[in-house]
């Protein structure tokens, strides 16, 4: 008798935390606020749209995007950073798309990835992958890809930034927050310099 009720506690108590577990995930996994910000520059030169859906619990994913977008800017691209429920309300069509997807679940953002599978206009547009998480996004990292490459965009860089994994084992003594964000900023300025050169393959001037 002791040990059935020994077995159905722990049954019980495996089940909470799955439950507990499924619930944070649907929860964290909500559309996330409205939010746009636009980092402008002269008429006439290449537009890039960020996405991300922002994360209830830490704001990785908005200060990655902001720094990916200032590093881009700066090489002269108006950038528009959204939301994805803002995104999914823009017309017009855009150079170069970054989407930025945090980790649930080894699986990466499902509004993200609907986003992605309902743009009409990303046909042989470059587009980097962002994958956030707290270490583990292998898998996510790789899903994001397949579902950007199935659009049939071109996927011209895929990188992971984490929470809680250092970033740059050269770095070990800085914020991992802050040095994500560093290597954001270079890979837009990166992305940014590297589209020029390429320009006339991906119709940038259209």
């Amino acid at each position: 008798m002791k040990k059935s009720k020994w077995r159905s506690r722990i049954s019980w108590a495996i089940f909470t935390i799955l439950s507990l577990w499924v619930i944070l995930t649907l929860w964290a996994q909500i559309n996330g606020p409205n939010f746009i910000e636009r980092l402008e520059t002269e008429s006439g030169v290449p537009q890039a749209l960020v996405i991300y859906d922002p994360d209830p619990i830490y704001n990785l994913d908005e200060q990655v995007c902001r720094a990916y977008a200032q590093g881009l800017n700066e090489e002269g691209w108006q950038v528009v950073i959204a939301s994805v429920n803002t995104a999914r309300t823009l017309v017009g069509k855009f150079d170069h798309y970054a989407f930025c997807a945090n980790t649930y679940n080894w699986a990466p953002d499902l509004s993200v990835c609907n986003f992605i599978e309902n743009r009409k206009d990303l046909y042989q547009k470059p587009v980097v992958a962002i994958t956030l998480g707290s270490g583990s996004t292998a898998r996510a990292q790789r899903i994001l890809e397949q579902k950007i490459v199935k659009q049939q965009a071109e996927l011209i860089n895929s990188v992971s930034y984490w929470l809680m994994r250092p970033n740059d084992e050269s770095r070990l003594d800085e914020s991992n927050v802050e040095v994500a964000k560093d290597m954001a900023y270079a890979l837009g300025k990166k992305t940014a310099k590297d589209l020029l050169t390429i320009s006339g393959a991906y119709s940038l001037d259209e």
